[in-house]
């Protein structure tokens, strides 16, 4: 079942990268004292999530943020080694927090996972961005195709921020 408006987050584990390698983050570390946007996708590096959905998040982040958002997380079905050079690549790492969820858990947790095994891609999280406020869904915006960064782009957050 999909997590709706109004939810809290599930508990789950991330990883992010630190000097020395990853370290364990939880659900309520990273979102119990704040509000943040959350944007899912489903792969680093892919076409969609490289080219049109993370970059717009980067351009438009003092924009969010002045609209009392604290953070902007990225999360993606990848190990917190591919997400550090993610971040890095895209030069997002200071505007962004880029939190692994490499075995799909939280994914899975929230409803918003997908089998992408005929692609040899294994098993993703959906296309989103919400809202999430002292760990609260407040909004949800889900893509009804891995292709597109429509709905869950940095624009249409801002509209409806």
């Amino acid at each position: 079942m999909t997590i709706a408006v109004g939810a809290h987050l599930p508990e789950a584990t991330f990883r992010i990268t630190a000097e020395g390698g990853p370290v364990a983050k939880t659900t309520a570390e990273l979102f119990n004292d704040r509000k943040v946007v959350l944007v899912g996708v489903p792969g680093a590096f892919t076409p969609t999530c490289d080219r049109n959905h993370l970059p717009g998040y980067i351009k438009h982040a003092a924009e969010i943020k002045a609209k009392g958002i604290d953070a902007i997380l990225c999360t993606s079905t990848n190990d917190a080694f591919v997400m550090k050079a993610w971040a890095e690549s895209t030069g997002g790492k200071d505007i962004v927090e880029f939190i692994a969820d490499g075995n799909g858990d939280f994914a899975k947790a929230i409803g918003l996972s997908f089998d992408g095994s005929g692609f040899g891609l294994g098993i993703r999280s959906q296309r989103y961005a919400m809202v999430v406020d002292h760990g609260v869904v407040k909004s949800l915006h889900i893509e009804d195709a891995p292709g597109k960064a429509d709905i869950s782009g940095a624009e249409a957050m801002l509209k409806s921020l």
